[in-house]
Order: structure tokens, then sequence, then C-alpha cells
């Protein structure tokens, strides 16, 4: 079955599902990909009522912060579910279109080595930990693999529609 983005999980998941999840939080091609983009048209919005570049970078960032807080949870044997947030709510409320797309760039890198920091102390057995994520029992390990889908996700959205 083919997933969309609104599935949520298995789209994202399906994304890098065959890749190494300590790799994909290791690969530096986001942040090299991004540093290529000009301030100018960090601002483009290929459409009135989508987001900026530097929206878009600084929604990869929130969601892998709050990603990561789920799979420190799940980590630990939490028993929750790993729900859902109202993305368009935070990035109204963010001051990214403030910020320099530098900036920006920097939040997501220091967040992304707080999240490859965690994801090294993590054992095998704990990537086995198995929660829910809406309707779907994944792994700790799949989880964190979707996260980087997310990314993916995104920055290829910015490829096809932005540059």
């Amino acid at each position: 079955m083919k997933y969309t983005p609104e599935a949520g999980f298995p789209y994202y998941y399906d994304l890098v599902k065959d890749m190494n999840y300590r790799s994909l939080f290791a690969s530096s091609s986001t942040i090299t990909f991004l540093n290529s983009i000009s301030e100018e048209k960090a601002v483009y919005r290929y459409a009135p009522a989508k987001w900026s570049i530097k929206q878009i970078v600084g929604h990869i960032t929130d969601h892998e912060r709050i990603k990561i807080f789920r799979a420190f949870l799940m980590s630990r044997n939490e028993s929750i579910e790993l729900w859902g947030y109202d993305q368009n709510l935070l990035v109204n409320n963010s001051r990214f279109e403030e910020l320099t797309l530098k900036q920006l760039i920097t939040d997501f890198v220091n967040v992304r080595k707080a999240s490859a920091s965690f994801i090294e102390t993590l054992s095998e057995n704990q990537l086995l930990i198995k929660g829910m994520a809406q309707q779907y029992e994944i792994t700790l390990e799949d989880f964190l693999k979707s996260i980087i889908g997310h990314e993916k996700h995104h920055i290829n959205s910015i490829k096809e529609r932005y540059i």
C-alpha cells in the first residue's frame, strides 16, 4: 500500500525503512543542502498559503524535538500513545520568519546533536520496545526512522517546489 503524508507514521517510515537509524541521524546531507539556500530564497513560498523555506526548517526542528521526547518516553517503557500535534499552530506561533535561515539551521543542528546523543545511549533491547503511533504498533527503532523520514519528505518538497 502506498501511503500519503496525511497517513503520518507509515508514510515517513516508508521513506527510510531500509536505512540504518544511526546513519540517518549522523548524515549531514540536509544541513549541507540547507546551507546552499540564500536568505532571499528562504522566504519564498510557492503558493500564498504555503510555508516559506524558513518555516519548513523551523517545523522540521520542532518535529524532531517533539518526537525525540516521545522516543525518550518510549525507551523508558512509558506506556503512552505517541500522540500527534497541530503543526500549523506551532508554525503560526513561532518566530521563524523573523530569524535568519542561518539561525534556524544552527537550531536544527543543535537539536540533531542532542537527538544523536540520545540515540547513542539506546540498547538493542530498547530499540525493540513497542508503542503506538496513531493506530500502528511500532518499535522504537522504526519510530526513530520516521523522524528522519519526515525530514526527508520536507527536504524533497523544498527541492521539488521551492528550488
